[in-house]
Parts: structure tokens; C-alpha cells; sequence
């Protein structure tokens, strides 16, 4: 089986982000970048898999600008096999990353599509689920436990009410979430041999892809800072704040 796991390159998840002095957008510039955290727990799901028999070939999907491959590089520093790179400046909003997946995943035919069940930059959680629609694939989100079956996946879904268990047939677009796996660390050596690995170049262009955005961002605030508590002497006290003054009651 051929495993599909697409990546994203976004501001590192320990960064505290910046608004633009114009409101624009978030601050990039001098950033530490990293891959999406959801991507990373994705890419060692795979690996994992890939060791156990499951796989045979990991390939790593990244859009974005020429530093993704950055990202890429990464994911091939810690065990998978190759990757492909759609290079675009244009910001990418959900609908066109499924498009471009689409036309990749129909030329590599794999088994499984696995990704992060939404990217810590922008939070949307809809590539995977437009993707599966896009495919007629069976789909399973929020995934915390994977078994991989002769005839597809027996997924652990984290959902409202608890634990949701879901049997999927092949193939199949799975979004994990936090409490899958802890993604290893690339060792020195397999970041040398990562070197050498191929990664093809694409461009939305060559795949047929309009990406033009849908979407216009007017403007970028930081959220409004958190006031001081009050302490209460009693329950009735607090009753009465929560219903003259915080009017929630």
C-alpha cells in the first residue's frame, strides 16, 4: 500500500505570533518556521506503518512557497521515501489544497491519504474532509488510534460524546489528532541521507489547478487581553456578579 501524508511549513507551535504593524496579517518575518504539529504526529503514523508491513511507500505532499521543502525535508529526515512539491507564492485557503491533492493523489494512486486533522496557523479543519468529498473516499477525522486491516482501517475517533470506533474501507482519508502517536526526532544520519532523496517539483499550473483565493482578509487583531478576577466572599455573591454585571445568568 501506498501512503500519501501532506505537510505544511507554519510559524512553530512554541512562537508567540505577531500582528503586522498594518493589521495585514501576522508577523513572518525573522519567525522560526517548523512543520504543523498535526502534520508531524501524520508523517510518524506512516513511518510507523511503513515499518510494520502495512506500507510499502511514504510519500510526503507540501504546497507552498520554495521554503516547504524545508518541511519536506523534515518528513524524509525522519523515514519517509520521497516527496513532491507544488510551489506557489499565492496563499493557499483550504478548497484549493484539495484540489491540488486531488490531482496528485489520482497520479500516485495510494491506499491512504493521512494528514493532520487541521493546520495550528489558521485552525480551519476542512482540507481533509473536502478532500474525502472530492474523492468519494471513506473518511475518518479526529483519528487517536489506527489498525490497519486487509480490507481497510479500524479508526478511534475523538469526538463529543467520548470514543467513536469506525470501520473504514480502502481507500481512505484519515485526520489525526494530538494523542495518535509521539513523532520521533530525525537522527543525524537521516538527515544526511534526506539530502538525497527525491523531491519532485510541481507548480498548480501543471496540475490544471486554479488556486485564486475565495476568500479577502480585511484585517488581522490581536484578541482583546484578559481582565483581573474577582474574588467572592460567597456563592450568593458570586451568583449576583454573574447576573448584574456579567449578565450570564
Amino acid at each position: 500500500m501506498k501512503v500519501i501524508v501532506p505537510v505544511k511549513r507554519v510559524i512553530d507551535a512554541n512562537i508567540k505570533v505577531r500582528v503586522k504593524t498594518d493589521r495585514s496579517g501576522v508577523e513572518l518575518n525573522n519567525v522560526k518556521m517548523a512543520m504543523n504539529p498535526f502534520c508531524e504526529i501524520a508523517v510518524e503514523e506512516a513511518i510507523r506503518m511503513k515499518e510494520s508491513g502495512a506500507a510499502e511507500e511514504v510519500i510526503v505532499v507540501a504546497a507552498g512557497e520554495l521554503k516547504s521543502q524545508e518541511t519536506i525535508r523534515t518528513a524524509l529526515a525522519m523515514g519517509t521515501d520521497r516527496g513532491v512539491h507544488i510551489k506557489t507564492d499565492i496563499p493557499l485557503e483550504p478548497l484549493a489544497v484539495a484540489k491540488l491533492l486531488e490531482v496528485v493523489i489520482e497520479r500516485e494512486q495510494p491506499g491512504l491519504v493521512i494528514m493532520g486533522k487541521q493546520a495550528v496557523d489558521n485552525d480551519h479543519n476542512q482540507t481533509g474532509q473536502m478532500l474525502s468529498a472530492m474523492l468519494n473516499w471513506s473518511l475518518g477525522t479526529f483519528v487517536s488510534d489506527i489498525k490497519v486491516q486487509d480490507n481497510g482501517f479500524q479508526v478511534v475517533r475523538e469526538v463529543d460524546g467520548g470514543l467513536e470506533t469506525v470501520l473504514l474501507s480502502k481507500p481512505s482519508v484519515i485526520t489525526v489528532d494530538l494523542r495518535l502517536n509521539e513523532p520521533r526526532y530525525a537522527s543525524l544520519p537521516n538527515i544526511m541521507k534526506a539530502r538525497r532523496k527525491p523531491i519532485e517539483a510541481l507548480t498548480p499550473e501543471s496540475l490544471g489547478v486554479d488556486i485564486t483565493p475565495r476568500v479577502t482578509v480585511l484585517e488581522v487583531t490581536e484578541p482583546p487581553k484578559r481582565e483581573a478576577g474577582v474574588l467572592v466572599s460567597s456563592a450568593e455573591d458570586l451568583i449576583e456578579k454573574l447576573t448584574t454585571e456579567a449578565k450570564v445568568l
